[in-house]
């Protein structure tokens, strides 16, 4: 009877005809033009954030020239060489000449849609306050923060951890990973380029208290869903199940994702919808992935332009 049965339905796809690898394509050469025109507002300096980064990391090397070879990475986010846009380029480029690592067609069809979302420019402004807040907070106070309320706000009002420069970008791929020593303890380990913030950072960054005790970022509590690849989301949700697993009955471990944390201010019209609709469950649920995805697609976008003081 199950056999008859997918006979009958496979009858029936080839009947009503299945489309789902034409809107594939479709999608592909979308997020393809979009991303290069996403490039070209980098290239011109049309992306307001942007402009800000660079001007903030020179201002700060002038003043802190031991700084200089961190702000330098730092202020690659600006431009095509930064992570957050090599990363859609290299994402793309799996789409395109890998496609099964990322699972059936659905699965390619979402990571497709993904992409179109993440090469908005107005998302991509948001994103970029993360950088910017980091110089900002390096400044002690004399920058303003972008689309975030101040550094001792923040920490108060999520009862967080101070984990110093950089704190925003702990956790976030492009950056560094979480890396796990045989006495199964997980922390944070900058990439080389960024090494910088181990030396002016107050301690190590451990997994199990940074996933209670972590402060507000852009990416952790708006933009994971679309600037994390597949297999980077699958890296960070397979973390969380291993440490909870760790803990077992004990309780003490809260997933770093359960709650959105307090923080933002003034976002985009656009990333207020995607924030409304992820899910902060921890969990890698697809259908609610896609779920969050098709809300987020019917929002309009608006410039954000809120700025407020590091201090």
């Amino acid at each position: 009877m199950r056999v008859f049965l997918i006979v009958c339905f496979s009858m029936l796809l080839v009947a009503c005809g299945d489309d789902r690898p034409e809107r594939l394509q479709a999608n592909i050469k979308t997020a393809d033009y979009l991303i290069e025109n996403l490039g070209t507002n980098l290239d011109t300096q049309r992306v307001r954030n942007a402009i800000i980064l660079q001007q903030y990391a020179t201002l700060l090397e002038q003043q802190k020239p031991d700084l200089k070879p961190l702000l330098s990475e730092l202020s690659k986010d600006a431009t095509r060489d930064g992570p957050m846009y090599r990363s859609l380029t290299d994402r793309l480029a799996t789409l395109k000449t890998r496609p099964a690592v990322l699972g059936d067609i659905e699965a390619q069809l979402f990571e497709s849609e993904t992409l179109i979302e993440a090469s908005d420019p107005t998302l991509f402004n948001d994103a970029l306050s993360d950088p910017i807040n980091v110089i900002a907070d390096m400044s002690d106070g004399e920058f303003a923060r972008v689309n975030a309320i101040s550094q001792s706000q923040s920490l108060q009002a999520n009862g967080a951890d101070d984990n110093g420069a950089g704190s925003q970008l702990v956790g976030n791929p492009g950056y560094g990973q979480w890396q796990t020593n045989s006495s199964g303890f997980s922390f944070w380990q900058w990439y080389a380029a960024y090494t910088l913030f181990s030396a002016i950072s107050p301690r190590q960054i451990g997994y199990d208290r940074w996933s209670s005790r972590r402060d507000y970022s852009y990416y952790n509590d708006v933009g994971r869903n679309r600037y994390t690849s597949p297999q980077q989301r699958k890296s960070q949700d397979d973390l969380a199940q291993r440490t909870k697993k760790k803990f077992g009955n004990k309780g003490g471990f809260t997933s770093p994702y359960a709650k959105s944390k307090t923080g933002a201010s003034r976002m985009s019209t656009a990333s207020k919808q995607a924030q409304k609709a992820t899910s902060f469950s921890g969990k890698s649920s697809y259908s609610k992935q896609k779920s969050s995805s098709s809300s987020f697609r019917n929002s309009k976008s608006t410039t954000s332009r809120g700025v407020s003081r590091g201090k």
